[in-house]
């Protein structure tokens, strides 16, 4: 039994322009112990799977259809308070901005220790001691020393390994990461990334990473899924979908890659821009920007599974053949 499966989710938000659908028929699962990389360019509707899933979703907005099951139980539908056991417990998310995790005019060891009361009867020295070898499990020196100190005194990289560390407070059955290292240089990027692979290995914990960037997935994730338009328009085991893609888009995403680029040559883009959710063309929503569209792709196509392990949304495929490096 997968720890978390959505099918056929739907998130919407009302506008005073009409209803903006920022999640589209998403269908995924993942297993236990699995690392999904969940990609795609800003506004596909990444972050808002994520916020749909642990129920961070206010009004304007809401999930208008779909299900979400976390280890066999439905979500959707559980009051406020229901959640609110599951999240932090069983569910755990980490931001983009640590502050969003951290009160600045708090300890450290205030927070920390909060949260762990917050689920479960313990003392405070126990509590202390579990919130002290959490920093040290992701590595800030001196744990002891630094539970006193405020957020403001650390640096953006310690900062964010605070929010790691509340996030493995309760050794969580799944971990919604999303893009929690993009404000990170690249050495505290791949500490931050060799934690999250620990945690998954040895304590079977499930990640939910959001991200756009390929580069942090290709070394972290089992599996990817690329979302394009509020839809997962691609996904397999990452070796596949990265050596061999076969939709446009995620040629194009790899593409785009600078490594990937001749020194001294422009890089290479995807033309055009993501549509608006409050007007997508009727079809494929990536039509007006791939280079093998026809009359066909005005029609919207289905999720199939081109190949074992592989799902595909596209009507003209790209040529099974991999990515020049």
């Amino acid at each position: 039994m997968p720890t978390l499966e959505l099918r056929d989710l739907h998130t919407d938000f009302d506008t005073r322009a009409g209803v903006l659908r920022a999640v589209d028929g998403v269908t995924l699962s993942v297993g236990r112990g699995e690392v999904l990389g969940l990609v795609g360019e800003s506004g596909s509707g990444k972050s808002v799977t994520g916020f749909s899933i642990i129920g961070l979703i206010d009004p304007p907005g809401r999930l208008s259809s779909g299900s979400i099951r976390f280890q066999g139980r439905e979500l959707v539908g559980l009051t406020e308070r229901e959640l609110r056991k599951l999240r932090g417990r069983h569910i755990a998310i980490i931001f983009q901005d640590p502050m969003m995790t951290l009160n600045p005019v708090l300890r450290i060891d205030t927070q920390m220790m909060e949260a762990i009361q917050a689920h479960e009867r313990v003392s405070t020295a126990e509590a202390r001691r579990r919130a002290r070898d959490a920093l040290g499990q992701v590595g800030i020196p001196s744990p002891d020393e630094r539970l006193s100190a405020y957020p403001h005194q650390f640096s953006g990289g310690m900062r964010q390994r605070v929010a790691i560390a509340i996030a493995l407070l309760h050794n969580p059955a799944l971990i919604i990461a999303d893009e929690p290292t993009t404000a990170l240089d690249v050495t505290i990027q791949a500490q931050i990334l060799a934690v999250v692979q620990k945690l998954a290995s040895e304590r079977g914990t499930s990640l939910l990473w959001i991200t756009h960037d390929l580069s942090v997935v290709a070394g972290l994730a089992d599996r990817i899924a690329v979302m394009y338009a509020g839809r997962i328009v691609e996904s397999g085991s990452v070796d596949a979908v990265l050596d061999t893609p076969m939709h446009h888009y995620t040629r194009g995403l790899i593409g785009s890659v600078p490594s990937r680029n001749q020194r001294g040559h422009k890089l290479l883009q995807i033309p055009g821009m993501t549509p608006s959710p409050l007007n997508r063309p009727a079809g494929c929503a990536f039509r007006t920007r791939c280079p093998a569209a026809d009359a066909v792709c005005e029609t919207e196509p289905e999720l199939t599974n081109p190949a074992p392990g592989r799902e595909l949304r596209c009507f003209h495929p790209a040529s099974n053949t991999a990515v020049a490096a």
